[in-house]
């Protein structure tokens, strides 16, 4: 599936993402790592409200904490598909001689870090990853399957100064687990609703088919199986001009991934398959910006009237 881009409305003055940074962020001495003014609070807020309002009936509602638990993570295998992009918890641990003897060092003037032990912690990745265990934990999927509304603020090991490339960054997803049917009808669905958001943003958009940055040689494998069985497509807002566009949403089929994974089964005993739709908070707040200006007041009226700005 392939959509045109769209025509975004007219604005006052081109605005580039690396004029953007001074009036929305402050520097926090990390690449992708940034304070967030109220300015650009004020309109994640309001995007995260949006969103909010295009929840479906019966959908159940988490909000994750920024870490999750080490072993869930190895259980999904991210391990072996972006170890990459992980970031484990390290902690100051032993007794107290130890841990001063540590600090110690740190103002001698040498490494602290090197007594550093790794927690049964890790930060998230995706703000979907802590929902499948809990579903998992409740015995068989009903018939009409589950729908979760999940956010967090997730972490990934990709130091960058672009804009719509934080370390540090805060995901909203809707998940489907059910059926194969239900699963696609989920897909497809979204892909109509969100495209509907983003043309209320007044955002210039296409929707392509897409693949995950597996790693490694595997990792193409992997990529190239996905693109075959067109399992993930993204909405991408072209935001550097001629560069490639920055991928805002996804629309995702794990297949049953998730089901054998954590043994999710239906009610005869299948395991369950599971689809998600994602919105990059942080990058669709940036292409908002970058697409009307550093002035919501004059934003266009569709879209701020979309955001109740």
């Amino acid at each position: 599936m392939n959509m045109p881009l769209r025509t975004p409305p007219a604005r006052p003055a081109e605005h580039g993402l690396d004029t953007l940074f001074d009036g929305l962020f402050r520097p926090m001495d990390a690449d992708g790592v940034y304070a967030r003014t109220g300015r650009y609070e004020a309109v994640v807020e309001a995007l995260q409200a949006l969103i909010s309002r295009q929840r479906e009936e019966g959908t159940e509602v988490f909000r994750f904490p920024p870490v999750m638990s080490r072993r869930h993570l190895e259980t999904h295998g991210y391990l072996k598909s972006f170890p990459n992009l992980l970031g484990c918890v390290s902690c100051l641990e032993g007794s107290e001689a130890e841990i001063r003897g540590a600090v110690d060092r740190h103002y001698a003037g040498g490494d602290w870090t090197e007594t550093l032990e790794t927690a049964d912690l890790v930060l998230t990745p995706a703000a979907c990853y802590p929902v499948y265990p809990i579903a998992a934990a409740r015995g068989a999927v009903p018939a009409q399957g589950y729908r979760f509304d999940v956010a967090c603020d997730c972490f990934r090991r990709e130091p960058s100064r672009d804009l719509d490339r934080l370390q540090s960054f805060r995901m909203r997803e809707y998940v489907c687990v059910g059926t194969p049917e239900q699963i696609q009808a989920f897909r497809e669905r979204w892909i109509v609703k969100a495209t509907a958001l983003a043309d209320r943003l007044g955002l210039v958009y296409e929707v392509a088919q897409a693949s995950d940055p597996f790693f490694g040689r595997v990792g193409q494998l992997m990529a190239m199986n996905q693109l075959e069985q067109a399992l993930k497509f993204e909405l991408l807002v072209p935001l550097r001009g001629d560069g490639p566009a920055t991928a805002c949403m996804s629309f995702n089929y794990h297949r049953e991934h998730f089901g054998t994974t954590w043994n999710l089964r239906d009610a005869g005993g299948e395991p369950a398959h599971t689809g998600c739709v994602a919105f990059g908070i942080d990058r669709l707040t940036v292409a908002l910006f970058a697409t009307h200006g550093l002035e919501v007041a004059d934003w266009p009226a569709g879209v701020r009237d979309a955001l109740g700005l």
